[in-house]
């Protein structure tokens, strides 16, 4: 076979590589704790489960709307004016099989020979990957641990050439768990007067998922960008329903129908079920968010506490999200080498900071969407091994 060139440029998502290794080694009577994998080690909610049910009791079987069904979309609309305060024309929501669509629909759009694309290092490696991929130049945008690996407007504005594209920024963000204040993106989007060719995908899946007071800024805020904006959402970190495979973007007029032509040509429309399970979260009873980022803020205050406790590491405080990223270079392992190490000698899966981007190295990512017992235990067998 003689395969086209764009797919030995196509990269993957080292944390369910680690995720595999770490499963083979419990088939083998290994206890691993694995604090590599980012999803929400919580049921989805019952309500949810139940509205996916009646669903297909209903005989919700067939075909939607390949940009989802009417009132999904304007459920999210509307969550969205609850949220931010923002308009959002139900007919600019596109729904999709989770996230990642939208970063490849983006990126398709935008990304061919000659073209620049920026992205957040470290960052969730798939921007990388699908960049490569479009044949596009990836254009790295260095976040920083002294800066809490919040973007520097600045900086990424310097950055901007006549060949960029597109800029993709998340926060609150994988895997550092940093969160962008405001002030940086008002500077930011200010600076994109001076470049209106450049459009911007904004990844907010996380952005309910904030502490100590954190607020999420939504670039739907801010009506100068809205018509080269697409923000990136859905359900899966916020209502635990990674494998429901849900997610939604908002597209700007010129885009929306491009997007969903993409949907048409690629997977036809979400799967009915699903969907209903999606409008019961938007509008059914928040409680189980509450109470799964109450469970989260606790666990982070127990991971920062511990991995700074470690000799050789430090963990800046995340804003978000659920993961932490600490700094390993005082322990004198390569990002790879701790990994591997911890999970071969201590049983602990984490992710190495290179797999996020060449920024990456000397960090490890740790989610902590698993138990406070099992954190502790984590914790304990790596001080061992340090």
């Amino acid at each position: 076979m003689i395969f086209a060139d764009g797919m030995a440029r196509l990269g993957t998502e080292s944390a369910f590589t680690v995720l595999a290794r770490a499963q083979a080694l419990a088939s083998e009577g290994r206890d691993i704790i694995n604090l590599g994998i980012g999803q929400p080690d919580f049921p989805t909610p019952p309500h949810i489960v139940e509205a996916g049910i009646k669903a297909l009791r209903d005989g919700h079987h067939g075909y939607t709307p390949a940009n989802g069904i009417p009132a999904l979309r304007e459920a999210v609309a509307a969550d969205l004016h609850r949220r931010h305060g923002v308009e959002v024309n139900p007919d600019n929501v596109v729904v999709v099989p989770g996230g990642k669509p939208t970063m490849f629909f983006a990126v398709l759009m935008f990304g061919q020979a000659g073209a620049e694309i920026m992205y957040p290092d470290p960052g969730f490696p798939i921007y990388e990957s699908v960049i490569r991929y479009s044949g596009a130049t990836p254009v790295p945008m260095a976040l920083k641990e002294v800066n809490g690996f919040a973007f520097d407007a600045e900086t990424v504005l310097a950055q901007i050439t006549p060949r960029t594209r597109l800029i993709i920024i998340n926060s609150p963000a994988n895997p550092t768990g940093g969160v962008t204040p405001r002030a940086e993106v008002d500077k930011f989007v200010a600076g994109l007067a001076d470049h209106p060719h450049v459009a911007v995908l904004s990844d907010e899946i996380y952005s309910r998922m904030l502490y100590d007071g954190r607020e999420h800024v939504s670039l739907l805020q801010y009506p100068s960008i809205r018509d080269r904006l697409i923000v990136l959402d859905g359900w899966s970190k916020t209502y635990a329903m990674t494998g429901w495979r849900l997610g939604y973007a908002v597209w700007p007029d010129a885009a929306v129908g491009h997007a969903t032509r993409l949907c048409i040509n690629d997977h036809s429309c979400v799967n009915a079920a699903a969907q209903y399970a999606g409008l019961a979260a938007l509008t059914g009873p928040q409680d189980a968010v509450a109470d799964m980022m109450a469970a989260f803020d606790a666990r982070r205050r127990l991971i920062v506490k511990a991995l700074n406790s470690l000799p050789g590491m430090r963990c800046t405080d995340p804003g978000g999200a659920f993961y932490a990223f600490p700094n390993i270079e005082g322990t004198g392992m390569s990002a790879m080498e701790a990994q591997n190490r911890f999970l071969d000698e201590a049983g602990v899966a984490t992710i190495a900071g290179t797999s996020f981007g060449a920024g990456g190295e000397g960090f490890l990512r740790f989610s902590y969407a698993n138990s406070a017992e099992n954190i502790a235990r984590a914790i304990d067998r790596i001080g061992a091994i340090l």
